[in-house]
């Protein structure tokens, strides 16, 4: 008996060792993207609650976030409230690609928690997400004014990630004297 319980007791510990790794690695968040330094790929989809057509092309020459989210996603919940106050800063628009989700969900979701995305292309059969490489929501990405991803986060959008990864990397706009400075929120 005691044969088999020291092989079954080295696996637990084996396991929990890996667990708590997991957990403590500080770039778990971090999943490397063949999309950075490259073109952002170019899509054309439905625009939420609306008979427009949402095109990418149209945000060449600025900078601009892509969040994917979905209604039916967690941790979309989590962030939302980090994405109202990113919006509110009006630092880069927003664009919240909705994410193989239904229509009427996302339009309550957004009446109900407040919208803070510039534009909401729906990506009903996924193939929007798979061209930008998206394993789940929430993602976010970083695009410059050239179309070139700078960026990608896998997981909620909080304050320090968003100060550290995405704010950092926007150019600095010349702030007059008269101008208050945005400062990224705490929390």
């Amino acid at each position: 008996m005691n044969r088999f319980l020291l092989p079954v007791v080295l696996f637990g510990l084996l396991v929990a060792l890996l667990f708590v790794g997991i957990q403590r690695a500080p770039q778990k968040n971090i999943i490397a993207s063949a999309l950075i330094g490259k073109p952002a790929p170019v899509f054309r989809v439905p625009m939420l609650g609306s008979d427009e057509t949402f095109d990418s092309t149209s945000l060449r020459g600025r900078w601009y976030v892509l969040n994917v989210w979905g209604t039916w996603c967690p941790e979309c919940r989590v962030e939302h409230e980090m994405l109202l106050e990113i919006a509110r800063t009006e630092s880069v628009p927003l664009i919240g690609l909705n994410w193989k989700d239904e229509d009427i969900l996302a339009q309550r979701w957004l009446a109900e928690l407040g919208d803070p995305y510039d534009a909401v292309p729906v990506d009903r059969d996924g193939q929007v997400a798979v061209e930008w490489g998206v394993y789940g929501a929430p993602e976010t990405f970083l695009v410059d004014d050239q179309g070139i991803v700078r960026h990608r986060h896998v997981g909620a959008m909080t304050a320090a990630v968003w100060s550290r990864d995405f704010l950092s990397r926007l150019p600095r706009a010349p702030v007059s004297p008269s101008a208050p400075a945005l400062v990224p929120a705490e929390g």
